[in-house]
């Protein structure tokens, strides 16, 4: 990537963070592009610049954190540890991304209502590469006796789900941060599959 190509992005990013900040407070519909340009010291002609419209700046949103979301598995998934230990990583690190980008991530409720069918079409396949590596940790887990013999779909979908749910209801002022959250999530969750002596 040239200079000229590296900070086009870093400003694109940098929009794409303001608008996410924009649209949660106000809603996608009540938020005007005029609004983010304000909040970013910004002409709406240099927003218009870098993204078509509003919808076009939430569609790569979306993307921008489904990728860091990817890339940060596939990190974890080339760690020589044992499968456990992957899962457990990898429910930790999920959860704190979601709590960190939560604005962001609650913005992806119901994307059938702002996406067109060619935009829903990439974002369901990143979430189902990414939905594949729990798959395939799970079942490298049971094909290494160390996890439950399980309908692997149906135990990545309950894991997946509750991570997902933890947005709803952490609190920020509560009495544990977000790693001591994950951390707890991760043994509860990861009971679901690993066997215990004897078994």
């Amino acid at each position: 990537m040239s200079l000229k190509e590296r900070k086009i992005a870093e400003k694109k990013e940098e929009i794409i963070r303001m608008a996410i900040h924009v649209l949660s407070e106000k809603g996608y519909h009540g938020t005007t592009m005029e609004e983010i340009a304000t909040n970013l010291l910004m002409t709406k002609g240099t927003v218009y610049y870098y993204f078509k419209d509003k919808q076009e700046l939430l569609y790569q949103s979306q993307i921008m954190l489904l990728n860091r979301s990817l890339q940060q598995i596939q990190e974890i998934k080339q760690q020589q540890i044992p499968v456990e230990e992957k899962l457990k990583k990898s429910i930790i690190a999920h959860i704190e991304y979601i709590l960190e980008e939560r604005s962001g991530f609650e913005l992806m409720l119901k994307p059938e209502q702002k996406f067109s069918s060619e935009q829903l079409a990439v974002i369901f396949k990143l979430r189902d590469t990414y939905g594949e590596f729990f798959d395939q940790m799970i079942t490298e887990g049971i094909e290494a006796n160390v996890f439950h013999a399980a309908d692997v779909k149906v135990v990545r979908n309950i894991i997946l789900g509750a991570m997902n749910w933890v947005t709803q209801w952490y609190a920020e002022d509560g009495q544990k941060s977000r790693n001591e959250l994950a951390e707890d999530i991760a043994v509860y969750l990861q009971r679901i599959l690993i066997k215990t002596g004897g078994e």
